[in-house]
């Protein structure tokens, strides 16, 4: 509900493979951040790219996701052949792309962009926690959470939650959060 979306593009290096790559999703936090130094140490090439929260609430997440997959191809430093994306959608690059449904667990260079994703976020979400700790994004990334809920009804919505996304636009609505917190002045 809150902050940008990311995404990664990475092209592994086949000789010097990296050993726990998974679904970013089941591993853990500890196994994400021990991965993503490995990861941007030994890939031949690694670019992270967002679509910003107004970007998301203007376009919708899927086509926001797209926009930052897209993002993330084209700021590699190396073209590659062939872009393999998870899921069921591919973005707009002028390369050659394959959607695989699940792919961050069937696609080793899938499961390393997922987790460079992650990780990026997560510290982005830290660095929002700092800017805006009563919404508690440390805590719980911008997901809907039941404390994030009801720190969005206590505090309202602020510069960062996206106005799309229908827990924050029924706040919005009913007038309960309609107001901007006061660090978005």
């Amino acid at each position: 509900m809150a902050g940008p979306v990311s995404a990664a593009a990475v092209i592994l290096d086949a000789t010097n493979p990296i050993e726990g790559l998974a679904d970013s999703k089941k591993l853990s936090e500890r196994q994400r951040d021990k991965l993503a130094p490995i990861i941007r140490e030994r890939a031949l090439a690694w670019a992270v790219a967002y679509a910003e929260v107004d970007e998301i609430d203007q376009l919708n997440i899927l086509q926001a996701t797209l926009l930052a997959m897209r993002r993330a191809v084209l700021a590699l430093n190396i073209q590659p052949q062939q872009v393999l994306v998870d899921g069921l959608y591919c973005p707009q690059t002028g390369i050659p792309s394959q959607a695989i449904v699940k792919g961050d667990s069937k696609v080793a260079a899938i499961s390393a962009a997922s987790i460079l994703a992650k990780t990026a976020r997560d510290a982005l979400m830290l660095q929002l926690h700092e800017q805006y700790p009563h919404y508690g994004f440390a805590d719980h990334k911008g997901y809907p959470t039941a404390a994030h809920l009801a720190a969005l009804r206590e505090h309202g919505v602020s510069a960062v939650h996206r106005r799309s996304f229908r827990p924050v636009r029924e706040l919005l609505l009913v007038g309960c959060a309609g107001k901007l917190s006061n660090s978005d002045y």
